[in-house]
C-alpha cells in the first residue's frame, strides 16, 4: 500500500525515529501504525517506548465524590469553545451528580435532571448551543476514602483530565497526592494482577525480539527478559511506579507509610482513544473558492 507523508510524520512524532526509518517501518508493516512502532522498537530505532492514543475530541471530564463513592464522566463536544461555556459546564456538573446514583453509562442516560432524562437534557443543549454533544462514558470507584483531582480545570471539579482514587485506610490528603501522581504518570493498571495479560505478552515478545537483535545466546536473553519485564511492570502499574511526591519510594511503599491500601483508581482524559479526522484547511479554502 502507498505510505503517505502524514503517516510518516505521525510515526516520527510518536517514536522520534528518523524519516527514512519511519517510512521503512510503515512499508514493512503495510501501514499498520501499532506494528510499525513495535518494528522500530525491535530494531532499536524508536526512542519512545510508550504508545499514547491521540486525543482529538473536545469537551470536559467531571468528577464528583460523595462519601465513599466517586464518579467520573466524559461529555464530548465538537470544539473546545463549548468546554468554556457556562451552560455546558453546568450541564456536565449536573450529569456528574446524577452519575452518583447509577452504575453504568446507559443507566446514566436514563437518569433524570430536573424532570428530564440526561439524554433529553443533552439533546436540548445541542439545540441551544448549536453544536453536537454526547455523553461518552462514566466510571466509578468505592472505598473507605475517595479522593479526586482535576488537571487543567475549566471549572470546579471538571477539566481535561479527571482522576479518582479509592483507599482502604489512609486519608484524603494522601489520596489527593496519589491522584495527582496518576494524572502525571498515567499507569495502565493498579498492579500486575490487573494488567491485561495480552499487553504483558506483547511487551515480552517485543523485548525478546530486541534482545535477539543483539545476537546474544538464548540463555543470556532469558535472563535479560526477566529484568526488562520487571522494569516494564514497574513503569506501567500504579503500585510499582516511583511516587512523584517522593521518588525514593514506590507508590505501594508510600501507601504503606501512610497507613493506606489503594484499592482502585480511575484516570479519564477528554477524547482519549478517539481519532478525529484532520481537516486540510488549505484544501478546504481552495474548494470553497472554486464554488
Amino acid at each position: 500500500m502507498a505510505i503517505t507523508a502524514a503517516q510518516v510524520k505521525e510515526l516520527r512524532e510518536i517514536t522520534s525515529a528518523g524519516m527514512m526509518d519511519a517510512k521503512k517501518a510503515l512499508v514493512e508493516t503495510d501501514g499498520d501504525m501499532e506494528a510499525a512502532i513495535d518494528w522500530l522498537r525491535t530494531k532499536g530505532l524508536a526512542k519512545a517506548a510508550k504508545k499514547s492514543g491521540r486525543t482529538a475530541a473536545e469537551g470536559l471530564v467531571a468528577v464528583k465524590v460523595d462519601g465513599g463513592k466517586g464518579v467520573a464522566v466524559e461529555v464530548n463536544s465538537e470544539t473546545d469553545f463549548v468546554g468554556k461555556n457556562a451552560e455546558f459546564q453546568g450541564m456536565v456538573a449536573n450529569i456528574a451528580t446524577a452519575a452518583l446514583t447509577v452504575s453504568d453509562v446507559e443507566a446514566l442516560k436514563a437518569a433524570e435532571i430536573d424532570g428530564k432524562t440526561v439524554a433529553d437534557t443533552i439533546t436540548d443543549k445541542i439545540a441551544t448551543i448549536g453544536e453536537n454533544m454526547s455523553l461518552r462514558r462514566m466510571a466509578s470507584v468505592e472505598g473507605d476514602v475517595v479522593a479526586s483531582y482535576v488537571h487543567n480545570a475549566a471549572a470546579d471539579g471538571m477539566g481535561q483530565i479527571g482522576v479518582l482514587v479509592a483507599l482502604k485506610g489512609g486519608d484524603e490528603a494522601f489520596g489527593k497526592q496519589v491522584a495527582m501522581h496518576i494524572a502525571a504518570a498515567n499507569p495502565q493498571a493498579l498492579n500486575e494482577a490487573e494488567l491485561d495479560p495480552a499487553v504483558v505478552e506483547k511487551e515480552k515478545q517485543v523485548q525478546i525480539d530486541i534482545a535477539r537483535e543483539s545476537g546474544k545466546p538464548e540463555a543470556v536473553i532469558e535472563k535479560m527478559i526477566v529484568g526488562r519485564m520487571k522494569k516494564f511492570l514497574a513503569e506501567v502499574t500504579l503500585t510499582g511506579q516511583q511516587f512523584v511526591m517522593n521518588t525514593d519510594l514506590t507508590v505501594e511503599q508510600a501507601a504503606k507509610e501512610a497507613g493506606a491500601e489503594i484499592v482502585g483508581f480511575v484516570r479519564m482524559q477528554v477524547g482519549e482513544g478517539i481519532e478525529k479526522v484532520q481537516e486540510d484547511f488549505a484544501a478546504e479554502v481552495a474548494k470553497a473558492a472554486q464554488g
